[in-house]
């Protein structure tokens, strides 16, 4: 008779071959349906990210050799910020203190002013760059466009700094009225001017022969003896003096100066000394504010 069995071997093969291809396309199948899908890099995302410093660097050198055209600039550093999804405000900036360092006044006016027109960087340190750059770049009537603009719009908020940089750019051109009327607004706002502002006004009245003038604003804004500063994160006084031109005729400091001066780093170095008990205060009431320069 035909036997029609298959050999044990056989069978076991022939059951493993079924059982595996099931396996397979179960497989297949879990990861076509639950398993990760492949993700595609975007077209506007790059693998490699650009700091902040590297791309400032690169903006500054895609404007410097560029003409004083302000379509060409301004359609560089349109270009320049194209692909951005929002606007390098901090690139911008970095760039602007590196301009600064190099001393491009004219370029730190047209990025400035580019920046202002998209809505950016609307804050007083801008202004500020864009006023000591029109300064130094000799444009004194824009300056006292933009200083005339600020000065309306922030009146009981118009900061220090503002003042000096306007009652020194009117004392190196020697335009000594001006000097004064801002000199008046300083005092009608009650802002308190600092020692390089009483300076400047006092060399002025030394030049126009008002002594008494002279004598009364030393009276009223006398040689501060103590300024504060921040040494490792406190606020701590220190010497006026060791800030700018010392008493001595040959520029050596006494050795009570030096004794004070070491006191002080001994102080700041232990952490468990508070700041009223780092330095004595000679004479000078706790409530008296001096501010910083």
């Amino acid at each position: 008779m035909l036997c029609l069995r298959h050999s044990l071997a056989t069978f076991c093969i022939g059951l493993e071959s079924v059982q595996f291809s099931k396996n397979s396309n179960r497989n297949i199948v879990q990861c076509g349906a639950r398993g990760p899908r492949p993700r595609y890099p975007r077209v506007w995302k790059t693998k490699k990210r650009i700091g902040t410093i590297s791309k400032s660097l690169k903006l500054v050198e895609c404007i410097k050799g560029l003409s004083n055209v302000k379509e060409e600039v301004y359609g560089a550093l349109d270009s320049f910020v194209a692909w951005d999804l929002e606007f390098p405000l901090i690139t911008v900036k970095k760039a602007l203190k590196t301009l600064e360092n190099e001393k491009e006044w004219k370029r730190i006016v047209q990025v400035t002013k580019w920046m202002l027109s998209k809505g950016q960087g609307r804050t007083m340190g801008s202004y500020y760059t864009l006023l000591n750059a029109l300064a130094e770049d000799g444009r004194l009537d824009e300056a006292e466009a933009l200083w005339g603009t600020l000065f309306s719009e922030n009146l009981e908020s118009m900061p220090r700094i503002f003042f000096q940089r306007m009652i020194s750019i009117y004392y190196h051109s020697d335009m000594h009225d001006k000097m004064f009327e801002i000199f008046a607004d300083m005092e009608e706002l009650g802002v308190r001017p600092n020692i390089p502002i009483v300076n400047m006004v006092g060399d002025v009245f030394k030049k126009l022969d008002m002594m008494d003038k002279y004598q009364k604003l030393n009276r009223k804004y006398p040689p501060q003896r103590w300024e504060y500063r921040y040494i490792k994160g406190k606020r701590i006084k220190v010497r006026a003096k060791y800030l700018g031109t010392t008493d001595d005729d040959d520029g050596e400091v006494s050795a009570t100066d030096k004794e004070d001066d070491s006191d002080l780093k001994d102080h700041t170095d232990n952490p468990e000394i508070t700041v009223d008990e780092c330095i004595e205060v000679d004479n000078i009431p706790a409530s008296s504010s001096f501010p910083c320069s």
